[in-house]
């Protein structure tokens, strides 16, 4: 697989976020009146914009959906960014990319201040070029528009360019914008969600993935 630009989701492709961010939303729903507490079903939170997450699993109107946002960032911008590890292999990934000259960058509907925070902490910020997510205030939580200023902003032939990502919302997003897709079954993405979109290439593992690059 050649291709000179890689993008990376961030949440279930390079990280894996579950604690801090279901801790989170469940801190944000125990606000709001609601009690949750098996987190396991807070796990479908993982990839989408949250903003529409709230809408669509607990039928929230967008003010309140606001609200559990903000909730929500109350709890992870001070404790569950850190409640995050990185999947193991992915360091070793990223290097063999930077060592064929290849340019990576993150493309994750996380607010970007939140994302470059993570990619620091866990020392691997340095293996990208740019780290690009939304703004506070929800613009470009959409992949597909988030990945379109990307490759404007960067200046990048979508030809020459390649999304991994472990949700539907990844595969899509890089679709409408002409770009090839590797969809991930190690992250939160189950199989029938990722095939439903058709991705140019499907790897269960980063195992798989990796060798796939050297190959």
């Amino acid at each position: 697989m050649y291709y000179q630009n890689i993008l990376f989701d961030l949440d279930g492709t390079l990280t894996d976020p579950r604690e801090g961010i279901t801790r989170s939303i469940q801190y944000a729903l125990e606000k709001l009146g609601i009690i949750e507490p098996d987190l396991q079903k807070l796990e479908h939170f993982i990839g989408p914009p949250l903003l529409q997450a709230f809408m669509q699993f607990y039928g929230f109107e967008e003010e309140k959906a606001w609200q559990a946002v903000n909730f929500y960032r109350e709890r992870f911008k001070v404790t569950g960014l850190y409640e995050n590890e990185v999947f193991e292999g992915v360091i070793e990934l990223l290097q063999t990319l930077e060592a064929q000259g290849r340019h990576l960058y993150v493309a994750t509907s996380k607010p970007w201040e939140f994302a470059r925070e993570i990619a620091r902490h866990f020392d691997f910020a340095k293996h990208f070029k740019v780290i690009y997510g939304s703004e506070l205030d929800g613009t470009r939580t959409n992949k597909v528009e988030l990945i379109a200023h990307l490759l404007k902003e960067e200046g990048l032939d979508p030809a020459q360019t390649l999304m991994i990502g472990d949700r539907k919302h990844d595969l899509i997003g890089a679709k409408a914008n002409g770009v090839d897709v590797v969809a991930v079954g190690y992250g939160f993405g189950s199989r029938e969600e990722l095939a439903a979109e058709a991705p140019t290439y499907h790897f269960d593992t980063l195992a798989e993935l990796h060798q796939a690059f050297l190959g």
